[in-house]
């Protein structure tokens, strides 16, 4: 199986390089992806929106034989619904890590702070508790050191989506700061923070606790929850 992994905010392919062991070992063939404007903290990210990463994921789906399993950390779970709108029929699976589905009209953040076009990454105490939990210092310093600046355009675009078979692709999310329970009340009360993810009709939650970056905090289990959840 052909495992596409999209990073989150200020990430590039090799955040995933802890995790991939896992997959390859399972058999299945592994993309990271850097996305446009991620290539290094020099590269040019003026103009960047959030269509340009759905784009950039799509064209390595269109590029593929067979239908990918699409691994969305974070931000790039709204990229990974994205790519599910825009190729319904292509998309074997999405797996969200610690992410959902965007919803049409929302942002991923649109609070963050810029500077410019691109967004650093902020101060540790910008973020929550949640957020944080198993990020000790020595991984704060390595993610500090290998963050690049995020395009603007990215967290604050609206999304569009513009075709509902996106519902019928299946979904697994990996819930690591909030229990899946949590999730799931979410859901029951209507939340505007699930309200898309509501709206999919296949859904499976696996419980990863942790922070919001397990890739570094507990990689080998995110791979092997990946690996279950593409069965």
């Amino acid at each position: 199986m052909d495992v596409i992994l999209i990073p989150g905010f200020w990430l590039d392919a090799t955040s995933w390089q802890q995790v991939t062991p896992e997959l390859e070992a399972a058999g299945h063939t592994v993309h990271a992806l850097t996305l446009p404007g991620l290539e290094s903290v020099d590269a040019d990210r003026s103009g960047i929106g959030l269509r340009d990463h759905i784009a950039a994921v799509v064209a390595v789906v269109d590029s593929l034989p067979g239908r990918p399993v699409l691994v969305g950390h974070s931000g790039g779970g709204a990229i990974a619904h994205g790519v599910a709108d825009a190729r319904p029929d292509r998309i074997a699976r999405v797996v969200y890590v610690d992410a959902g589905p965007l919803a049409e009209g929302d942002s991923i953040n649109d609070e963050l702070p810029t500077e410019g076009e691109e967004i650093p990454l902020p101060a540790w105490e910008l973020f929550t508790d949640e957020d944080l939990v198993d990020l000790d210092e020595a991984l704060r310093s390595a993610f500090r050191a290998r963050a690049i600046p995020e395009p603007a355009g990215v967290a604050y675009d609206q999304m569009t989506l513009t075709d509902e078979r996106r519902y019928d692709v299946p979904v697994t999310v990996i819930a690591c700061e909030f229990p899946s329970a949590l999730l799931t009340e979410w859901i029951s009360a209507g939340s505007p923070f699930t309200r898309e993810l509501a709206k999919v009709k296949n859904v499976e939650y696996v419980d990863l606790p942790t922070g919001h970056w397990p890739q570094f905090t507990k990689p080998v289990q995110l791979g092997q929850a990946i690996v279950a959840a593409i069965g």
